[in-house]
């Protein structure tokens, strides 16, 4: 298992070294991606179940991984966390609030849908967030509860 863990990870790696005009954010979601869906895919299934798992885990995550990479840059990502942790905390269910970053022209915002409680206490929200990079919507859905500390964390 952790070899093939190893060698996907080399093969993201290969993959993300190959692209032609492959940035350094490009490079590290891929890799990051690749990382995280490897993890996700080892937690699926039992025997060869979970080794195709990974496989498939770790090229989807490579994919998303390098996509968001090429596109959001660390000013955008940390303006589209700070909405989000502002909204969630913040906003009433179906309250939409925006960010934009002049320097790239990408836009985004985070809208609460549903808020409730964990039976063991615990205080979530369901959200939506779009970007639009370059005139392209993206639209993602989850979940975040709040920590101890006050901040929102994704679950789902």
């Amino acid at each position: 298992m952790r070899y093939l863990s190893i060698s996907l990870m080399i093969m993201a790696l290969l993959a993300a070294g190959c692209a032609t005009d492959t940035g350094p954010k490009e490079t590290a979601g891929t890799l990051l991606g690749a990382a995280g869906g490897a993890l996700i895919g080892s937690q699926i299934g039992g025997g060869t179940g979970t080794l195709v798992a990974v496989g498939v885990g770790t090229f989807a995550g490579a994919l998303l991984g390098r996509e968001i990479g090429r596109s959001l840059d660390q000013t955008d990502q940390l303006m589209l966390e700070r909405n989000a942790q502002q909204s969630l905390e913040y906003s009433r269910v179906n309250e939409t609030t925006a960010w934009n970053n002049p320097d790239s022209g990408h836009y985004g915002s985070t809208t609460p849908t549903r808020t409730y409680q964990t039976a063991e206490g615990r205080y979530c929200r369901e959200y939506t967030q779009k970007v639009n990079v370059g005139g392209e919507e993206q639209e993602a859905y989850g979940t975040a509860c709040r920590q101890p500390d006050g901040t929102w964390e994704i679950v789902k």
